[in-house]
């Protein structure tokens, strides 16, 4: 005859089974970083991208304001970024050119003498179109690449190649308007 053991109820938990408690968890948390990490990336192309608006909006409404001299608006090369800003103040394009300049440097948040107030690598372009229209331009380095912008956005193309990662003008940003002006006569 064969003898059985009564069957013994588990009690408490093994250290497998808290080894594989432990490593799920880990898992979860790693992904929860990796969550928080590209939300702040996020973020701060949201930031930028808002910035850039403004200083866009900024320029398209002096061009506006200032339609009888709207052609002296055009930029030969970038504004803002690396540039020297114009120095000038006789007209008010001089003024606002100074001033716009001055923004895409980040002007308005100093600290030490580092201007720390707008995108990273801001540069303002205005170009003409032809028949009293004005493309303004905001071109910024954005965080990571993506697409570039479209061929016929030249402002910054080619500014912003920087490593092995940001090329082919993958990490340029850009935001456009076209300021027309009616002829007023």
């Amino acid at each position: 005859m064969v003898t059985s053991r009564p069957a013994r109820r588990q009690r408490g938990t093994t250290l497998i089974e808290v080894l594989v408690t432990l490593l799920i968890l880990a898992f979860g948390l790693f992904g929860l970083v990796g969550l928080q990490a590209r939300m702040q990336a996020s973020e701060m192309e949201s930031y930028q991208r808002s910035q850039a608006l403004i200083l866009l909006n900024d320029m398209a409404s002096r061009i506006a304001t200032n339609r009888r001299t709207a052609a002296s608006y055009i930029t030969s090369a970038p504004l803002g970024a690396d540039a020297a800003c114009p120095t000038s103040t006789g007209t008010r394009q001089q003024v606002d050119a100074k001033e716009w300049c001055n923004a895409l440097q980040g002007a308005a948040e100093v600290s030490g003498n580092s201007k720390l107030g707008t995108v990273i690598g801001g540069r303002g372009c205005v170009e003409d179109m032809g028949n009293n229209e004005y493309l303004v331009t905001v071109a910024w380095q954005g965080l990571g690449p993506i697409s570039a912008p479209p061929d016929g956005v030249a402002c910054g193309k080619g500014q912003y190649d920087t490593g092995t990662q940001c090329k082919d003008d993958k990490c340029r940003r850009t935001v456009t308007t076209l300021v027309r002006i009616g002829s007023l006569s």
